[in-house]
């Protein structure tokens, strides 16, 4: 076993020797190209198959191939023409990073089969100016002395720049300085450097930091550069002594200044820095011991300061040298001359004595009415004993001299105390010395209230929303006033201003509590009776005299969905089915039933919409959601039933949603009867009119003239009572919609005015009852067509109107 392994290994490997030998027997010499870096994909660097004496025909059947070594395919062949081609755009300083040369080869391989031939090609990759030069670090900082001698050299960061050859760093520029240059150097592998040169002395008291740019530029063409900026920051020597200034300072100081007063700060200046500039002050020799011991010279600060009491009997004017050194090594110091002279002072105050002050006074006290008289006085003589009185600006007071040295405190603009209710007056004398000296002292004046402010509302309308079915007593709002006055003038005291509506009063119908202004409702508001309210309500203070104002309140009447709808047509007895008949014969499309419904709510709770809750038959009929038309939808076939039965749901548009419901059940009979066309229509007239339809018309007729009279005397003796509790919905007369029944005259009322209501009702003879609104919805003319007459008789039959409540 092992010797047949031996034996297949070593016939392998001479095969392999064999394909080896064959291939470098095919190897041609090297190929050399060279191309600029960047060049654009797809640009073509050399016919390829015409250097190497290739047939372009066969090179796709001879599978030529380029294979570049160690790299990414950048080239590749076009085997239709031979050409050599880019085929990813080169960058050489990512190709050949390193620059210890400049020659940098892409190596590839050709290689074609039938025979196999290989061939070595050098691509050598041309450097191009693609590169600026570029400083390490953008900013260099330099400390340098200024005691540093002109000649010295201090080394810059050179810049570096990835092209090679005449592309790389080859010159330096400095920007424009009289105190630095710079020197090229060049390394021993060709880097180019710059050294810093100081040409000119450096003084840090004119220039304490330099600002230079440094620019680095290539040798490519066009040239490129590179900048970095140098800050040089100068070193301090202690080479400036400190100085005052001025040489002399002659000051005045008063007699008896209190002990530690300032009499003159000294300063004195260094214009070198850190410990070469700290000053410290020190008295001379040719300073007096008796001028040191009057006065206090601080060390740090130069300040001088009163030490003991000065007195101008004693010595007029005081003498000094002071001397300011600095801390540097070679200490430097300067001095000054300083002369103090003593003024007599004005050291006797100005008096001031209150003779008469009248607080507090009533807010309402005249101008020109005399509060206080005051009086001054001063024991020196001369100026000093000249004095003055003034009290702050912007006080609705003035003085008035009345005599020598006394003085009236008037009312000189009107008071208000809710402005300002007390006042500290501060009277300040002042005489007229050197400096002046001055006394005061503050009076307080209080101001008494009057009435003067009437009550405030926030508002001087209140528009106020309850919804209705409220609970008697509920707090409805609190409409509270403010009076700025104080004590009895600020109590107010709430009314409601009596007005009647309705024969109605406000006060049975709202309660406000006298103390806090709340307002409640005293009854259960009804949307459909009652929708606003306006009335006043009165604030008043508890003056003499009082003072009142009013505001305007509304009430707004919110409506709730309380009623549910009521189905007027096609009318019915409570509980019972409307029955109706048509012929099997109706077409598609034919009216066969109208349901209407009426809702007592508003507009937006009282908006109907109609849906069958149940229908025998759903193809067979179609409900108008809108206007509740019940119309054919197809023509009727011997297979539907005789019998239908339509269960029709009326629902209001409030939150929840009330409903109400009529069932219909309609037969279907032989006989020639139209269906229902359309509700404006001339109605029908039928020849046959039997005994039973008479007596039933005449039954029917009577029945709705007593209800008709009924009606108009309640709707009478309602209107003449004076405090209705609630107001009875519209009554609404009632429609036989049955084909054995007859329609009488009726009025039909109601107070969804935006409706337009149709009442349809039809007998075996025939009989129309139309009912229209007036336009804005205030009443509605109802009109009977008598049996027998067509549309055109509706003008002259009897119209009977009346007017809806609002």
């Amino acid at each position: 076993m092992a010797r047949h392994i031996l034996l297949c290994s070593w016939t392998g490997y001479v095969s392999v020797f064999l394909f080896l030998s064959a291939i470098m027997n095919s190897v041609s010499a090297v190929t050399h190209y060279s191309v600029p870096e960047e060049m654009d994909e797809g640009s073509v660097v050399a016919n390829l198959a015409t250097d190497l004496g290739l047939d372009v025909k066969s090179l796709s059947k001879r599978k030529m191939r380029v294979d570049v070594v160690g790299n990414k395919k950048y080239l590749d062949i076009k085997k239709d023409t031979g050409e050599l081609f880019i085929l990813e755009r080169i960058d050489r300083e990512f190709l050949c990073p390193l620059k210890t040369t400049s020659y940098c080869v892409l190596k590839l391989d050709a290689t074609i089969e039938n025979p196999i031939r290989m061939f070595n090609i050098e691509v050598e990759i041309l450097d191009i100016n693609d590169n600026a030069p570029h400083f390490r670090r953008g900013t260099m900082h330099l400390d340098i002395s200024e005691s540093s001698p002109i000649g010295e050299r201090f080394s810059l960061n050179n810049a570096a720049d990835p092209d090679v050859g005449t592309n790389s760093v080859k010159n330096y520029h400095l920007s424009s300085s009289e105190h630095f240059s710079i020197e090229i150097q060049t390394g021993r592998d060709g880097t180019k450097f710059a050294d810093l040169i100081l040409k000119k002395a450096l003084d840090r008291e004119q220039q304490a930091v330099h600002n230079l740019i440094l620019t680095a530029v290539d040798g490519g063409v066009p040239t490129r550069t590179g900048t970095a900026s140098i800050i040089v920051r100068v070193l301090d020597v202690n080479d400036n002594a400190p100085s005052f200034d001025k040489d002399k300072y002659v000051v005045d100081v008063m007699e008896n200044s209190p002990i530690g007063s300032l009499v003159i700060k000294l300063n004195a200046t260094d214009l070198d820095e850190g410990s070469n500039s700290d000053v410290v002050y020190s008295y001379s020799l040719y300073t007096s011991e008796r001028t040191q011991n009057m006065f206090n010279l601080n060390p740090e600060n130069g300040e001088i300061r009163v030490k003991e009491m000065i007195n101008y009997e004693d010595l007029k004017f005081y003498e000094m040298e002071v001397i300011a050194s600095d801390k540097g090594s070679n200490s430097l110091s300067g001095q000054c001359k300083l002369t103090i002279q003593v003024t007599d002072m004005n050291d006797n105050h100005p008096e001031i004595s209150i003779k008469s002050f009248q607080s507090p006074v009533k807010e309402n006290t005249p101008t020109d009415t005399v509060i206080a008289v005051i009086s001054v006085s001063d024991k020196d003589s001369g100026d000093n004993g000249v004095v003055d009185l003034h009290i702050p600006h912007h006080m609705p007071f003035k003085l008035r001299e009345s005599s020598d040295n006394y003085y009236q405190l008037v009312v000189s603009q009107p008071l208000d105390r809710e402005k300002v209710p007390e006042y500290d007056i501060t009277f300040t004398v002042t005489d007229r010395g050197s400096p002046p000296l001055s006394d005061n002292e503050t009076m307080t004046l209080e101001l008494l209230d009057v009435n003067d402010n009437v009550p405030q509302f926030p508002q001087s309308f209140y528009t106020i929303r309850v919804m209705e079915n409220n609970a008697p007593g509920a707090l409805l709002s609190s409409l509270t006033a403010f009076d700025p006055d104080l004590h009895e003038n600020q109590y107010l005291v709430y009314f409601i201003l009596e007005k009647e509506i309705a024969n109605t009063s406000m006060s049975m119908l709202f309660s406000i509590n006298p103390e806090n202004g709340n307002l409640y409702a005293l009854k259960t508001f009804d949307y459909e009776i009652e929708k606003e309210f306006l009335f006043h309500i009165e604030a008043r203070d508890s003056g003499s005299p009082p003072l009142s104002s009013n505001v305007t309140v509304h009430i707004i009447i919110v409506d709730q969905n309380d009623n549910a709808p009521v189905i007027v047509s096609p009318w019915r007895a409570h509980g019972s089915v409307v029955e109706e008949k048509i012929p099997r014969s109706t077409d598609k499309g034919s009216l066969v039933a109208k349901v209407i419904a009426l809702d007592t709510d508003s507009v937006h709770n009282s908006r109907i919409t109609y849906q069958f809750l149940q229908v025998t038959d759903a193809t067979l009929f179609s409900l108008d959601q809108y206007n509740g038309e019940i119309r054919t939808m197809r023509m009727f076939s011997y297979r539907d039933p005789r019998h239908q039965r339509l269960v029709v749901v009326a629902k209001d548009n409030g939150d929840p949603a009330l409903s109400a419901t009529v069932t219909i059940k309609l037969s279907t009979v032989e006989t020639a009867v139209k269906a229902y066309s359309d509700m404006t229509e001339v109605p029908l007239e039928y020849d046959i009119f039997s005994d039973l339809n008479l007596y039933l018309v005449i039954g029917l007729g009577s029945v709705s003239f007593l209800l008709l009279i009924t009606i108009l005397v309640t709707i009478v003796l309602k209107c003449q009572k004076p405090k209705p509790s609630k107001a009875a919905p519209p009554s609404r007369n009632s429609v036989n919609s049955e084909r054995n029944s007859a329609v009488a005259d009726s009025t039909l009322v109601s107070n969804d005015a935006y409706w337009y209501s149709l009442f349809l009702a039809e007998t075996r003879k025939g009989k129309l009852v139309v009912r229209q609104p007036v336009p804005k919805g205030s009443r509605y003319i109802v009109s009977s067509i008598p049996r027998g007459t067509g549309l055109t008789d509706t003008s002259d039959s009897a119209a009977s109107t009346l007017q809806y409540p609002k």
